[in-house]
């Protein structure tokens, strides 16, 4: 058998990460009854609200999705749809209180559940990993 090279080592190690991240962030969603995308919506709400529109292509879905999750989460009193101040004719989204309590639960089962991952390593280490994924990801 060959053996791997650099590259496909560190395209296998992002799979795998993404796997497992993907796993517990899944079934933190459904444990809370939400999907992975509502879950993704309360997390970007969270310190912002934004027209569907704009929700809907950052999470590169469809707007008549992006319209029926929201209705979904507004039915559950996690979000609400506010006229948009600028266009009359926009919608913006918001989270609710009752959506930001959800959030920051979700918010300390994912921390619980992904910080695990970086016990073997250093203080250090998971400083350089925070700075090289978020530079990665820009």
């Amino acid at each position: 058998m060959q053996e791997m090279t650099e590259d496909e080592r560190l395209v296998d190690a992002l799979g795998e990460s993404a796997f497992r991240t993907m796993g517990a962030l899944t079934g933190i969603a459904a444990d809370a009854g939400l999907s992975l995308t509502q879950l993704r919506v309360l997390a970007i709400l969270r310190d912002r609200r934004m027209r569907i529109g704009d929700l809907a292509q950052h999470l590169g879905l469809e707007k008549s999705t992006m319209t029926g999750l929201v209705a979904r989460a507004s039915a559950k009193g996690l979000l609400r749809r506010v006229p948009n101040a600028e266009d009359a004719r926009a919608v913006d989204v918001v989270i609710t209180d009752a959506g930001l309590d959800v959030a920051r639960s979700l918010e300390a089962a994912i921390r619980e559940s992904l910080l695990p991952l970086t016990t073997r390593l250093s203080v250090g280490e998971r400083g350089e990993l925070r700075v090289l994924l978020e530079r990665m990801l820009r």
